[in-house]
């Protein structure tokens, strides 16, 4: 009697429950809906970028250099020469190997690669992406930048198309392809962590983009670019990497800098600078407040007596404050503006020899090239 009752309000109730879901199907919904936080749902992801295109159109322009150097070392004497007098000199040779990158700009050959890492080589040779190897030849070298120019004589070769430097903004994606430790082309990523760079006593002339993407030894000369393959910089320098010092700091050469230098090497085989012969250095606050000056300006710490400064009666200590009625600011920025005169050109230097104010006219002459010795 129970279970004939029971079943029937089973069989009455699904009957209902059918019913209501056919007259309003959007309960089934309503009903069955999970309960749902009321903050809206997260956007999907698109998935991650691949710059293995930016890759396929720079990486075949970067080439591999190494170079070779005689060493002469004089030998020590043996523990009983000195005993017996004076014996004649005898002296070894060895030859000392090093590794970096380089960069083929066109199709005539030229490379750009770092001054040091050619600097004092005897012989340079290049290995290409395409496994092909030549010897390189030396057109020019600017160490006041750290860069150099060789030439390569074989045909069919792969250009890096040249990006800009100047429209570069910090966190740009950018990517450094080199030689490190010489294991080939390396590829790795990273971010233009900031531009502008300088005084970090790497070059006279610094202007360096500095990035986290990871450049090692081997690296220097190699090409640094954006997310579309063009070259944006010459990886030149990464800081010490000692226990507890700093990683993901690297530098390169914007090619802005790098075009100028490069048409000048192959114009002139040197880079032609203003010169006027003294070392600035900048003032401290303190040195500023004793001078009675609030911002600006800088000291002159050395000269050279055959210089146009000299000659023109700037002497160390003097306090330089302007240059061509523009007001300077640093020691760097002195040093950059001089240069971008051309040799010949009659300037306007102003400043202080003690307390007695001056403002006199000298003429630019050429900076002298100069290269490091290694």
């Amino acid at each position: 009697m129970v279970a004939s009752f029971l079943l029937r309000a089973t069989v009455v109730g699904l009957a209902g429950a059918f019913l209501v879901v056919w007259w309003k199907p959007a309960l089934l919904g309503a009903v069955s809906a999970p309960v749902r936080d009321s903050a809206p749902a997260p956007a999907r992801s698109v998935g991650m970028q691949s710059f293995a295109d930016a890759v396929a159109r720079a990486a075949p322009a970067v080439v591999n250099i190494y170079t070779a150097r005689v060493i002469t070392e004089r030998n020590p004497p043996a523990p009983l020469d000195q005993l017996f007098g004076d014996y004649w000199p005898s002296y070894r040779q060895h030859v000392e190997r090093s590794l970096g990158s380089g960069v083929i700009v066109d199709a005539k050959g030229t490379i750009v690669t770092n001054q040091h890492v050619i600097a004092g080589a005897d012989s340079i040779r290049v290995q290409l992406a395409d496994g092909r190897i030549a010897e390189a030849t030396i057109v020019g070298q600017d160490p006041d930048t750290d860069l150099a120019i060789l030439a390569l004589s074989i045909g069919n070769l792969p250009i890096m198309p040249l990006g800009r430097s100047d429209t570069l903004r910090v966190g740009d994606i950018v990517l450094a392809i080199g030689n490190p430790y010489g294991l080939s082309q390396t590829v790795t990523q990273g971010i233009v962590s900031a531009t502008g760079r300088g005084q970090l006593g790497l070059a006279t002339f610094e202007n360096f983009i500095q990035t986290d993407a990871a450049i090692n030894l081997g690296n220097s000369g190699g090409a640094l670019i954006d997310a579309h393959g063009d070259l944006v910089g010459i990886n030149t320098a990464v800081l010490n990497r000692t226990y507890g010092g700093p990683e993901g700091i690297g530098f390169a050469i914007p090619i802005n800098l790098v075009r100028g230098v490069m048409e000048q090497i192959l114009t002139h085989g040197h880079v032609v600078r203003g010169w006027l012969g003294f070392v600035p250095q900048d003032l401290s606050n303190e040195q500023a407040a004793q001078l009675g000056i609030a911002a600006g300006g800088v000291t002159v710490v050395n000269i050279l007596v055959k210089s146009p400064a000299f000659a023109a009666g700037v002497r160390p200590g003097d306090l330089v404050t302007a240059l061509d009625g523009e007001a300077v600011r640093s020691s760097q920025e002195l040093v950059s503006k001089v240069a971008a005169l051309k040799p010949g050109v009659l300037v306007e230097l102003v400043g202080r020899h003690g307390q007695e104010p001056y403002a006199i006219k000298l003429t630019v002459t050429e900076r002298p090239t100069r290269l490091a010795q290694h």
